[in-house]
Parts: structure tokens; C-alpha cells; sequence
């Protein structure tokens, strides 16, 4: 019988169904070691803990040794960064909490949001020393989900399991050896009780974007850091890559660089809904749109 874990982490639900049947023990030590690796992860980059590392930089400049695990996510980062001309930051933290999305959830903007400062001001990164020059709240939502996905997925593939699918509220890290597809559902962004479409994904990562879920006020939870504002050109979109990571972050970045210039220097495939419902696809997205409820205007 295959094994099933549900719980609740980082502010969202996990779902992970593996194909292995396990006994009670190594079910609950198994669970037991993601769990705790949740913890380590939040613990160093969430910035709704007191006590994070995040929190700290937030408090006080100097230089900080990174984690192990951070090379990956801080250089991706660093280069998205620079491909979105500053708009994909990390330093963003400080928007979206003045912006009322703050460690208490109290979505109550305030008055005057400044924008975020700027990389070269803020701070220097040469692995595994970031050194802050000032203190700034970072935010690494927009990678660290898909990034904490592909860690826990590894813990499991560690135990010599091939076949399981982690969801992570609505991201996705899908292996089966056997080569069998798997159908997620493309949710509406303004009914949440519909689809409007399938993808059908084979040993790959899904994630997708939206303001419905985190939307209060004007704001949802992407921000422009220079701006200050949330974009509302694009209701949702959905993105496929080998691992998620990648898909986690590029499902942001999309929100601000047209994805002819990401498609330079990753391999993915997305599909963007428009506010005006139309549709863009990548030629190879492993989806398509329910055209016949005229849900959606499809163009390519």
C-alpha cells in the first residue's frame, strides 16, 4: 500500500504520496526527519520567525555565514536578479511587510511604502559569506518553496524511493520510473472551485502564480520592488521545469520578463493567462486550456 503523508509547514500544506508501502515505523521516521528538515530550512530563511537568520540580518549588518543548502538558491537568485533588471529581488521583504503581508498577517498597508533598496546597496554575496551593509529584510519565498520541495523530495530518494509526488500548497515535484503521467489541474484565479485547464507533467516540477490566493487591499503577494505595486496584467500562470526550484522561481519572474528572454537561459515551459483571459503557451507546455467553457481566449 502506498504512503501517505498530510501536515501543515512554512504556511501551507504538504501532501507527499509515495508508491512504497512502509512500515508504521519507518513511516513515522521518515516523517519525523522532513519535518525537522522543514524546520532547519524556515528557521534560517523565513522572515516571519523571530528567530531566523533572515530576521537577524533584518536587525543588524555585518557578514553572515550561509548555510550549506543556500549556494543554489542565493545564486539563482542573483542571476534572475540580474536578467529582471532588479524586479525579481530578494529584497523585497520590506515591501510586502509595510505592504501589510508581515509576520502577523495584518494585511493593514501603510501609508507610505518605500521602495526596496538595491542589491549593490544592500548587500555583497560570495558564497558562503553574505555580507549585509545595511539592514534589510530579505524575502526568498519566490524560490524557497520549490527549493525546500526539491530538499525534502531528496530526503526521500535518500531512502532508495523513486516514485512519489510532493504538493506543497499547489507546487509540485512529480517522479514515477515508470514513465506514467501525472494530471494537475490548472486552477481558475477567479473561482477556485474550477480548472481551467490540464497539464500532464512526466518526472518534472509544476508551479504556478497568482494574486487570488494572497490577495488584500490592491496588493497580492508579488510586488514590484521599485514600484511598490502589485503587477495585474497577468491573473495566473503555470510553469514546468525538472525540478522546482527553478519552475517555483521562474513562476514569479514571468510576472515581470517576457519569457522569449528566460527561455535564453533556462529550460522550462509555461502558460500565461492574461487579465484579459487570453492565453499564451510555450510550444512545448505538457497542457492545454478548457477552450470550449470560453473560460479563456487561447492564442499562441
Amino acid at each position: 500500500m502506498p504512503t501517505h503523508f498530510t501536515f501543515e509547514a512554512i504556511g501551507t500544506t504538504w501532501k507527499i504520496d509515495i508508491g512504497t508501502d512502509m512500515s508504521s515505523m519507518d513511516r513515522d521516521t521518515l516523517l519525523k526527519e522532513i519535518i525537522a528538515r522543514i524546520d532547519i530550512f524556515d528557521k534560517a530563511y523565513s522572515r516571519f520567525r523571530k528567530d531566523s537568520l533572515v530576521t537577524k540580518m533584518s536587525q543588524e549588518p555585518g557578514d553572515y555565514l550561509l548555510p550549506d543548502d543556500a549556494e543554489p538558491m542565493m545564486s539563482l537568485y542573483q542571476r534572475l536578479y540580474k536578467i529582471s533588471v532588479g524586479l525579481m529581488s530578494p529584497l523585497v521583504g520590506r515591501v510586502l511587510s509595510d505592504a501589510g503581508y508581515d509576520a502577523t498577517y495584518s494585511l493593514e498597508p501603510k501609508e507610505n511604502i518605500a521602495p526596496a533598496p538595491t542589491w549593490e546597496e544592500s548587500m555583497n554575496y560570495h558564497h558562503p559569506i553574505l555580507t549585509i551593509k545595511k539592514p534589510s529584510l530579505l524575502d526568498l519565498g519566490a524560490i524557497g518553496k520549490g527549493y525546500l520541495i526539491d530538499i525534502v523530495s531528496g530526503i526521500i530518494e535518500s531512502r532508495g524511493m523513486r516514485d512519489y509526488v510532493i504538493d506543497a500548497g499547489g507546487d509540485i515535484r512529480y517522479r514515477n520510473m515508470n514513465g506514467k503521467a501525472l494530471k494537475v489541474g490548472l486552477e481558475n484565479p477567479e473561482d477556485a472551485k474550477q480548472v481551467v485547464g490540464i497539464a500532464e507533467i512526466k518526472n518534472a516540477s509544476v508551479c504556478g502564480s497568482s494574486g487570488n490566493r494572497r490577495r488584500w487591499k490592491n496588493y497580492h503577494h508579488i510586488m514590484d520592488p521599485k514600484t511598490t505595486k502589485s503587477p495585474n496584467h497577468i491573473l495566473a500562470l503555470w510553469t514546468t521545469a525538472k525540478n522546482t526550484m527553478l519552475a517555483d522561481a521562474l513562476s514569479t519572474t514571468l510576472f515581470f520578463v517576457e519569457p522569449e528572454i528566460l527561455m535564453k537561459e533556462y529550460q522550462f515551459e509555461y502558460a500565461i493567462m492574461y487579465a484579459d483571459r487570453s492565453v499564451k503557451i510555450s510550444p512545448s507546455f505538457p497542457g492545454h486550456f478548457f477552450s470550449q467553457e470560453n473560460l479563456v481566449k487561447l492564442t499562441h
